[in-house]
């Protein structure tokens, strides 16, 4: 009985989310008797249950309000422009990826919306944004379920067919992709944290979008771009991801400049079940049938590959780059030469053994990365046994002795003697 009075002096003490959960229903018979327009603050509590907001409204949690989805569908639906969503905690949405069930699933008529400052936790999609125009998502953190195997997870942030979107400030943790942007053009990803995922942002189908100042930690691909034009990705970081730092697939007429690849090595990245994820390959920049772009002062340091190019990939200009102490810099074989140097300016390579005689900061001799030592190695991973071999030594040696037996790669014909200042630690 002691026991029992004790508990009941503490009760009124403790905070509604722990004594009990309320109706959601309280809240939507709000929300139904607002007036459009209207700024509406919310009671303190958690409440059990899905809204939904049919009118211009701006709604207020002041960080006192949990709405809990209790596992069914979408916990929060917008289908009115004009709607701002804040302080709010959202939790437990469903997990029906065809039915793309979201912690916020914004409607295409449901313009100008506005996604601030709320913390949403083990949701399917975080929010999804379909075909409306000139929504703001900021400083939101959004977490997925670990529980949950990666691939039958949703996305943090999903785009699809939108325009003009400002996506600023976010941390993204534990979904399958952090931002996901499908056939989206005009849009800006800036600032963003995310980190233990799939893929940091993944581009599919998408022109004309920023992407400037995120930074990828812990995920098997950080940037992975993809059938997409005119894309602009500058001073963005990858930390410490597995597969790739930066995967360009058919990526034209875009920009790459100013980011920093760290660390992209097999083995790291986000793993499932404490294990590391098959097939991780280390490569900071793989590029893949991707022509007509600049790639310009970017870092790639401490990765098995530093750039890897494959399937036509040409008529890329690369200069003004620093790849720094990767393990293999350049992974390259072509039909014809590539000249990676603009205007007298090449990259930085760590490796580069010449010398800079006028010192006017270029090397006095190329730099070419690959022989056709390389290429056998690349063809045939068990021959490195060899690498240190006579018979190795011996072909290097002819080859050089005989360069038409030197098979077409790339050559950076004025290599820095020093990083780029913009990209010195």
């Amino acid at each position: 009985m002691q026991r029992l009075a004790r508990l009941l002096i503490l009760l009124p003490l403790l905070p509604a989310a722990a004594v009990a959960g309320l109706p959601a229903a309280r809240l939507q018979a709000l929300i139904d008797a607002a007036q459009p327009g209207q700024r509406l603050l919310l009671p303190a509590g958690h409440y059990s249950g899905r809204l939904l907001i049919d009118k211009a409204l701006v709604i207020d949690g002041r960080g006192s309000v949990t709405i809990d989805g209790e596992g069914h569908g979408d916990v929060i639906r917008v289908r009115a422009a004009d709607v701002t969503l804040s302080g709010l905690e959202i939790v437990r949405s469903g997990f029906d990826l065809t039915a793309m069930n979201a912690g916020i699933f914004v409607e295409r008529q449901a313009a100008r919306v506005r996604i601030l400052d709320n913390r949403l936790d083990r949701v399917a999609f975080g929010i999804w944004l379909d075909a409306c125009v000139d929504a703001e998502v900021r400083g939101n953190r959004i977490h997925g379920d670990p529980g949950v195997r990666s691939q039958d997870r949703g996305n943090g942030i999903h785009l699809y067919a939108v325009t003009g979107a400002v996506i600023a400030n976010n941390e993204v943790s534990e979904t399958r992709d952090g931002i996901y942007i499908d056939t989206s053009n005009g849009n800006r990803l800036e600032d963003n944290l995310l980190h233990d995922l799939r893929y940091g942002i993944h581009y599919m189908y998408s022109y004309s979008n920023l992407v400037a100042g995120n930074h990828t930690r812990n995920t098997r691909t950080g940037y992975a771009l993809m059938q997409s034009k005119y894309l602009t990705v500058r001073n963005n970081v990858s930390e410490n991801d597995g597969n790739y730092g930066i995967l360009m697939n058919y990526i034209v007429h875009s920009e790459i400049s100013g980011n920093r690849v760290l660390g992209t090595r097999a083995g790291r990245g986000f793993v499932t079940g404490g294990e590391a994820v098959a097939g991780a390959e280390g490569k900071a920049l793989f590029i893949y049938n991707s022509q007509f772009n600049r790639i310009h002062h970017n870092l790639f340091q401490d990765a098995d590959i530093g750039i890897h190019l494959t399937a036509g990939s040409e008529d890329n200009e690369i200069y003004g780059n620093a790849f720094i102490d990767n393990r293999v810099q350049v992974k390259y074989v072509a039909s014809r030469p590539q000249e990676w140097s603009r205007e007298g300016t090449g990259n930085y390579w760590s490796d580069y053994l010449g010398w800079d005689l006028n010192a006017d900061g270029r090397g006095d001799k190329p730099y070419e990365p690959n022989d056709a030592v390389d290429l056998l190695l690349w063809k045939y991973p068990l021959a490195r046994v060899l690498f240190s071999s006579p018979a190795v030594e011996t072909l290097r040696w002819v080859q050089q002795q005989f360069p038409v037996l030197k098979p077409q790669g790339v050559r950076d014909s004025h290599p820095l003697m020093a990083p780029p200042a913009e990209l010195r630690s």
